[in-house]
């Protein structure tokens, strides 16, 4: 060490010694117990819950380059954890921010927080408005699970259980533990899991149309959107339809989809030749602006009306049922008056 003018010099390996000691105390490496709730998860998945904020990349090379341990060993991408694996984590800085939603999205998070209509210790349902993403990314700032976490920091487990489209509005179920996430992924693998949808469509449905019985096959175009078309080389897909009630060139039905697919009752609907009032992917652009002229809607009228399940924690049959929004109600009341 030399100093010149009152200026210290500090040889290079000196600094980097003192800098690795100073990461270490600040960031130093993590010894992580696994317990029942958190058994069964893939290794990548629990490193992306635990580095929020860091990309996907960084938690695949510390993976690859074997600075994550399970017992001491090496592992990769698609190892399971189990009850009672110690996962050692290396001295990464972690920024520990609450969600910042932006401004815009703040009447959002009210709302969400107003929008649950079930709740247990082990999950919750919310009655998802139209116009949210489930999740962020993909050029969406933030979705549910970002907004709910911001107004509900009491949990510390916030994911989805399943999907719905940026524009359907419904049920839409959030795990509050790792065990209860693994129960109702296992109920959707079995088919225990019913979800009833309500589609307003265009024309008068027929009696006669009571099944859709059709492969879908998902696309993704040039333009990086997602396309879903029926097709031979497509995975199974059915969809159950109910007439709720008929008006004068459209129909109120209620849709329910025996499979999961991606935008399953849209395209079912719109091969039926009855696509979904205001679907700008699969409808009818002359049929959404009768409806939006005399009713009113914005939107696409595709509400998960209620889903039904089994509690994970008792096993009991349970159904959750959400609402109609304003705006949908109002296209309803609307085409009453107008019969």
């Amino acid at each position: 060490m030399t100093a010149v003018s009152g200026v210290i010099f500090i040889p290079d390996i000196i600094l980097t010694v003192f800098n690795v000691f100073m990461a270490l105390i600040n960031y130093p490496v993590r010894l992580i117990t696994i317990d029942e709730d958190r058994a069964d998860q893939r290794i990548d998945n629990f490193l992306i819950s635990q580095f929020k904020g860091v990309p996907k990349s960084f938690v695949y090379r510390i993976l690859r380059k074997g600075e994550v341990r399970v017992n001491k060993k090496r592992i990769d991408q698609t190892y399971r954890l189990a009850a009672g694996d110690v996962v050692r984590l290396p001295p990464v800085k972690i920024e520990d921010n609450p969600v910042v939603v932006p401004s815009g999205g703040l009447t959002i998070v009210k709302q969400l927080g107003a929008a649950i209509i079930h709740e247990t210790d082990e999950m919750l349902v919310i009655n998802k408005p139209a116009g949210i993403a489930v999740h962020g990314g993909s050029g969406v700032e933030y979705g549910v699970i970002e907004a709910l976490r911001s107004c509900r920091t009491d949990l510390h487990y916030l994911e989805l259980v399943h999907r719905l489209d940026r524009e359907t509005s419904g049920c839409l179920m959030i795990a509050k533990k790792r065990s209860a996430l693994r129960n109702l992924h296992e109920q959707l693998r079995n088919k225990t899991v019913h979800k009833h949808y309500y589609a307003l469509v265009r024309g008068k449905w027929s009696n006669r149309v009571k099944f859709v019985d059709q492969p879908l096959l998902k696309n993704v175009l040039q333009s990086g959107e997602r396309m879903v078309f029926v097709s031979r080389d497509g995975k199974p897909s059915k969809t159950l339809y109910e007439i709720v009630e008929e008006f004068s060139g459209a129909t109120l039905v209620q849709a329910s989809p025996l499979t999961g697919r991606t935008h399953q009752i849209r395209v079912h609907c719109a091969y039926a030749t009855h696509p979904i009032a205001g679907d700008q992917k699969y409808g009818d652009r002359q049929f959404d602006s009768q409806i939006s002229a005399a009713t009113g809607l914005r939107r696409m009228f595709l509400h998960a009306r209620s889903i039904t399940f089994n509690d994970p924690a008792t096993g009991k049959a349970t159904t959750v049922t959400a609402e109609l929004d304003e705006e949908l109600q109002s296209v309803l009341d609307r085409l009453h008056e107008q019969q």
